[in-house]
């Protein structure tokens, strides 16, 4: 997966832009508020349909427009050129590849995006619902099989809680019987993945911190000793008095841990992030087993992240992975020696507008 091309109109800032990206690296400069990260925005709006800025992704519209547009010529594993595009307004999301109505997750698929910014580090600390999307969306595009499970039991676990708050006791064992299949499907890829990410963040744990003395350790969201049936029908009182289903997939999580201590709770906030990077990083070189460049890596406010000598490592890291990556800074010499890079592009973005250097 490679954009040659990209086309973006009223996002934020930006009026108008067309970009022909490096294959490899691109680096992105402009002051703050040049709309450096509204380009990065527009990436992760073209391959996920939503906005890492804001909850409502309607709000990146140009104040003085009705829409947002984002389209860009997309290079496959294959060799083949696809044509993917999203048109977002006040009311709905229009996404379209090759001339032909999609929807979300076709575009999801056609271009996963890995975003690396200042809030990354709340990977870590912040709750677990926000390490559930990390794992899922790891899994997303390394399994075509767990969308479809996932999606009956979000279904049945909706279907569930509704008939908890209304105490419509009589139909919850036929959602029951929904809810811990598909549940226990949807536990078991998460478990897998867990298990097939675990080796790869190892290495990378050990390139940016310099140790392999890490975990991670999933937890599954009901008591692993008792099976899901059982254990919904011991919290059956407890769902009905509260409205909800308590115990599940809906509740999994993982803990990361360094030299068998608790990560979040000792490493400095500086560490924290290069762990998430090293967590982020294991994700793409997972897909790219797969097939060779799947991955587009965003990373904003590369300063924000890391000190010049992390600097150092993750641009050779990044040159020798073989993703398209875009990248912002405030100045190019925030980027450190760029000697080394073999394929790169430079834009510098000043007031939404962009141009190559």
């Amino acid at each position: 997966m490679t954009l040659l091309k990209l086309d973006v109109f009223s996002v934020r800032n930006i009026h108008s832009a067309s970009l022909l990206p490096s294959p490899a690296i691109n680096l992105v400069t402009g002051a703050n508020a040049s709309g450096k990260s509204s380009l990065l925005e527009a990436i992760f709006i073209l391959g996920r349909a939503r906005s890492f800025r804001t909850t409502h992704v309607k709000q990146a519209i140009a104040f003085d427009q009705s829409n947002l547009i984002v389209s860009a010529q997309n290079r496959l594993s294959n060799g083949s050129i696809s044509n993917i595009g999203i048109k977002i307004d006040n009311k709905q999301c229009e996404i379209r590849i090759d001339q032909e109505n999609k929807h979300k997750a076709d575009l999801a698929y056609a271009l996963p995006v890995q975003l690396i910014h200042p809030k990354s580090y709340r990977l870590l600390d912040a709750g677990p619902q926000i390490r559930r999307e990390f794992l899922d969306w790891g899994i997303f595009n390394h399994n075509r099989n767990f969308l479809p499970n996932w999606r009956k039991f979000s279904k049945a676990l909706q279907q569930r809680n509704a008939l908890l708050k209304s105490r419509q006791i009589k139909q919850l064992s036929a959602w029951d019987k929904e809810l811990v299949e598909y549940g226990c499907q949807v536990n078991d890829f998460r478990l897998q993945y867990i298990q097939t990410l675990q080796p790869i963040f190892l290495e990378m744990a050990g390139h940016f911190l310099e140790t392999e003395q890490v975990d991670l350790r999933f937890i599954s969201g009901w008591d692993e000793k008792q099976t899901l049936e059982h254990v919904l029908k011991n919290d059956l009182e407890k769902d009905i008095r509260y409205g909800f289903t308590h115990s599940g997939p809906h509740r999994a999580d993982f803990l990361t841990f360094l030299n068998k201590r608790l990560a979040k709770d000792y490493l400095s906030r500086g560490q924290q992030k290069l762990l998430v990077l090293a967590l982020m990083l294991s994700q793409v070189r997972l897909l790219n087993q797969k097939d060779q460049n799947t991955c587009c890596i965003l990373i904003d406010d590369l300063t924000a992240e890391l000190d010049t000598e992390n600097r150092v490592k993750l641009l050779e890291y990044l040159s020798q992975l073989g993703c398209q990556v875009f990248m912002t800074a405030t100045e190019l010499a925030d980027f450190g020696n760029l000697s080394t890079l073999l394929n790169y592009k430079v834009f510098h973005v000043e007031h939404g507008c962009i141009k190559q250097l």
